[in-house]
């Protein structure tokens, strides 16, 4: 392999951010949760091989196409203008290529699972491409980031069980309140320079009522994983989790007491462990819980 090839795959690398794997972790949590309720503690290995796999994947997909999609943008933002793209180290027929061959690997992998789930990634594509580009058009970018990153929920139950039922749609909401937070704490780290180009975003619209809605929602969101356990009728196990996750929320809004960026990015990336700890809860349900 040549000095040339070597940095372009590089460049490749930086574009699907693989070296800042925080957004893997957030789309794999949900998932992860999905994979094991759907499962009932046991899910299919097949099922998890290939939705782990593909989380990494369209979580790729998902990166180039949101750097094409700000290629104009992104150099105008201090913490953006140095991304492949940004930087002009990428072209936008690279990116596209790069971006389409992730989907048909990501494709393939579904095609192992049945019919049901084969056709909801279809509308999991569709979003993957449209949310990027939401910025431009509603203050609600952060929703329909929430509405990609959960679909993999519905995905799930439907290729571990063959259906969709109701419990799997109260956690796709639940997953997209918590996407919506932790999106727009990542959206307040950037709000000045999105004020500056026009760029819009729930940080943006929430104004100085930012922390007070984002702890809104947060509540929304242990409500309805509350629900969850409810209709699953889940152990202590489970809610000691969501209690954890709830002191995790604490922290966060403590960190974005000030707005100030680097705190704000901190509350992001804090995330993850809020995630995890609810999956812990779940594992040990099953584990150690009569159900």
């Amino acid at each position: 392999m040549n000095i040339d090839t070597k940095e372009r795959l590089h460049q490749y690398f930086l574009l699907t951010r693989l070296n800042r794997p925080i957004g893997i972790l957030l789309l794999l949590w949900p998932t992860l949760w999905a994979l094991w309720i759907a499962g009932e503690g046991a899910p299919n290995l097949q099922v998890v091989v290939v939705f782990v796999l593909g989380v990494v994947l369209m979580r790729s997909a998902g990166c180039v196409i949101n750097d094409y999609a700000d290629r104009d943008v992104d150099p105008h933002v201090v913490r953006t203008r140095e991304r492949p793209m940004a930087a002009g180290r990428v072209s936008s027929k690279e990116a596209l290529v790069l971006f389409a061959v992730l989907c048909l690997v990501a494709f393939g992998l579904v095609l192992f699972m049945n019919t049901l789930t084969i056709m909801l990634s279809v509308a999991g594509v569709v979003l993957a491409i449209i949310y990027p580009f939401m910025k431009r058009y509603t203050h609600l970018p952060q929703v329909f980031l929430g509405m990609a990153f959960g679909w993999a929920v519905p995905m799930v139950f439907a290729a571990q069980t063959g259906t969709v039922p109701q419990i799997a749609w109260l956690l796709f909401v639940a997953t997209v309140l918590w996407a919506t937070v932790y999106d727009t704490m990542y959206a307040m780290v950037d709000r000045p320079d999105d004020i500056r180009i026009g760029v819009k975003s729930t940080a943006i619209l929430f104004g100085e009522a930012d922390r007070l809605l984002i702890g809104i929602i947060q509540l929304l969101f242990l409500v309805a994983m509350l629900l969850v356990g409810r209709q699953l009728e889940m152990s202590l196990y489970y809610y000691g989790g969501l209690a954890v996750a709830a002191g995790f929320g604490i922290y966060q809004q403590y960190l974005i007491r000030n707005r100030e960026a680097a705190a704000c990015f901190r509350a992001f990336l804090n995330n993850s462990g809020f995630g995890a700890v609810i999956f812990c809860g779940i594992v040990l349900h099953y584990a150690y819980s009569e159900v």
